[in-house]
C-alpha cells in the first residue's frame, strides 16, 4: 500500500484527507498519462476515461474536480453518474476506455469518500501507475524519461471535453439481466439498497427477470448511504424478510460491490456461504476450473471444512478482494470471494459485483429446486470472537515473546477443530486477533489469552 493509496483506492473523510484538490490532481494526471500513452502507441485521438459515483454529498465535488483535471490535460471525461463499483469495471472493458475511475467510500459513512481507478481491462489499477500518481501528489513524477513537477495543460483544440454517458450505465443493467438464465416469477424478493448506488439499478434487474421486488432503505438523499441500511446493517432486511413471508433478501453495500443474503426465516447468508454453495453448484456441472475456489484467510472455518468434505479444494490469499481476483487471474479459477461478500465470477466480472452475485445465488436455487436455508445449511459456521486492539507499535507487539508464546498456546489447545489468527491492520493502528473453534467459550478463552499478553506491553 502506497501513501495515499491503499487495497482498494484513496479513501478518507471529504476534504479533510481526500480534498478537491486531490481530485482535481489525480484527474490531471491520468488525463495527461494516457494521452501520452496513446501517443506513443501512435495514436492521435483522444484518451477516454468513464467515471461513476454513488450518492454521497461530496461526490458531486469530486466528480466535477476529476473531470475537470482530465479535460484540461487534453482527454476525454465521460460521466455514468450515480452507479457501481463494479458497472465502471465492466463499461471500461466492454466500451474501450483507456482507464475508469469510481468515487466511492463503500460502506464508509456519508461523510468519507474515495477514489478508486481501474485499468483498461476493468482490473483495479497496477501499482506502477498507482506509484506515478502519488509521487505527482506529492510535487514530483519521473514518467516517460522526463521528470515533471506539474504536467502540461492541453491548449486550444486540443482541451478535453466531458460526455455524459448515462447510456453506458444502461447497458450494463442490460448485461445484467441478460445473465438471467431463468425466470424469477413467483419469488418474492427483498432488496436492501443501502441508499447507495444500488437503488437505481438493482430493482430494475429484478423486476425484469420476474420477480416480485421489494426495495428497502432506496431513497438516497447524500447522507444517508449505509446509515443503518445494506450489507453492513442487515437486521432490518431480516426483519422485513420474515414479517411479509418472502423467499429471500439480498443486501448491497454502498457502491453495490459486495452482497449478502438472507433466507426464508431471516438467517443471513453471507459470503463464505455464497462461495460454498456456488462453488457445490459449479463442481456439479463440471464447471469449477482446478476444482479449487479463492477465500481469504478471514475466511470461516466452516467453510474450509464443508468445502473438505464436498471435495472441493481451496487456496487462501490476504484480505481484500484485489488479492482475490490477483490469484484467480495468476491460477486461471473461476470463483473466490471474501466472507464480507466481495465475491468474484470471474467469468462475468473482474471485480466483486453485488447484483451479479444476488443473480447467481437465484440460478443457483432454481436450478437445484431449493431454498436459500437448505443450501446454505449444508456448511456448518463455527463461533468466531474477533477483537481488534489498539497499540502504538503493532510490530513490537506482533513480534514481544510472551505474546508469541500465548498464540502457540491458544493454536495446540485448538488443534486440528480450530484456528486463531493475528494479523495488524493495513490501514488503523490496530492489531486484530480472532479465534474459531467449536465453541464461542474457547474461542473466547483463546483470544483473551492472547490479548492479555498484548495489554502488558508498554506502547
Amino acid at each position: 500500500m502506497g501513501k495515499y493509496f491503499g487495497t482498494d483506492g484513496f479513501r478518507g473523510e471529504a476534504n479533510e484527507q481526500l480534498t478537491a484538490e486531490h481530485a482535481f490532481k489525480i484527474g490531471r494526471f491520468l488525463g495527461w498519462y494516457y494521452q501520452e500513452k496513446k501517443k506513443y502507441a501512435g495514436e492521435n485521438s483522444p484518451a477516454r476515461i468513464v467515471i461513476g459515483k454513488d450518492t454521497r454529498r461530496s461526490g458531486y465535488m469530486f466528480e466535477y474536480a476529476l473531470s475537470g483535471g482530465i479535460v484540461a490535460s487534453g482527454a476525454d471525461a465521460y460521466l455514468l453518474h450515480v452507479t457501481t463499483t463494479p458497472s465502471v469495471a465492466h463499461v471500461v472493458r466492454a466500451d474501450g476506455f483507456d482507464c475508469g475511475v469510481m468515487i466511492s467510500a463503500s460502506h464508509n459513512p456519508f461523510s468519507d469518500n474515495g477514489i478508486k481507478l481501474f485499468n483498461s481491462q476493468g482490473e483495479k489499477m497496477d501499482e506502477e501507475t498507482i506509484g506515478f500518481i502519488e509521487a505527482y501528489l506529492d510535487g514530483e513524477v519521473s514518467v516517460y524519461g522526463q521528470t515533471f513537477s506539474e504536467v502540461p495543460y492541453a491548449k486550444g483544440e486540443h482541451i478535453g471535453r466531458t460526455v455524459d454517458y448515462v447510456a453506458g450505465r444502461n447497458r450494463y443493467v442490460g448485461y445484467l439481466i441478460s445473465l438471467g438464465v431463468y425466470s424469477f416469477k413467483g419469488y418474492k424478493i427483498a432488496l436492501d439498497c443501502a441508499n447507495g448506488s444500488a437503488w437505481l439499478i438493482a430493482k430494475n434487474v429484478f423486476d425484469a427477470l420476474g420477480a416480485t421486488t421489494y426495495t428497502l432503505h432506496a431513497e438516497p438523499n447524500g447522507t444517508n448511504i449505509n446509515d443503518k441500511a445494506g450489507s453492513t446493517h442487515i437486521q432490518s432486511l431480516q426483519k422485513f424478510v420474515v414479517e411479509n413471508g418472502l423467499d429471500l433478501g439480498f443486501a448491497y453495500d454502498g457502491d453495490a460491490d459486495r452482497c449478502l443474503c438472507v433466507d426464508e426465516k431471516g438467517n443471513v447468508v453471507d459470503g463464505d456461504h455464497i462461495l460454498y454453495i456456488y462453488a457445490k453448484y459449479m463442481q456439479e456441472r463440471d464447471k469449477l476450473l482446478g476444482n479449487t475456489i479463492v477465500a481469504t484467510v478471514m475466511s470461516n472455518f466452516g467453510l474450509f471444512k464443508a468445502l473438505d468434505d464436498a471435495g472441493i479444494a481451496y487456496e487462501k490469499t490476504a484480505v481484500g478482494d484485489k488479492y482475490v481476483y490477483e490469484r484467480m487471474s495468476e491460477k486461471g479459477y473461476l470463483l473466490g470471494g471474501e466472507q464480507s461478500g466481495h465475491i468474484i465470477f470471474a467469468k462475468y466480472a473482474c471485480t466483486g459485483d453485488g447484483i451479479l452475485t444476488s443473480l447467481k445465488i437465484m440460478q443457483a436455487m432454481i436450478a437445484k429446486k431449493s431454498t436459500l436455508g437448505k443450501l446454505a445449511g449444508e456448511m456448518k459456521k463455527y463461533p468466531q470472537v474477533l477483537e481488534n486492539e489498539r497499540v502504538a507499535d503493532k510490530e513490537k507487539v506482533l513480534k514481544d515473546e510472551a505474546v508469541q508464546n500465548a498464540i502457540r498456546q491458544a493454536e495446540e489447545r485448538l488443534g486440528a477443530s480450530g484456528r486463531v489468527l493475528v494479523r495488524p491492520s493495513g490501514t488503523e493502528p490496530v492489531i486484530r486477533v480472532m479465534a474459531e473453534a467449536e465453541s464461542e467459550q474457547l474461542c473466547r478463552e483463546c483470544v483473551d489469552g492472547i490479548l492479555s499478553e498484548m495489554r502488558k506491553i508498554k506502547n
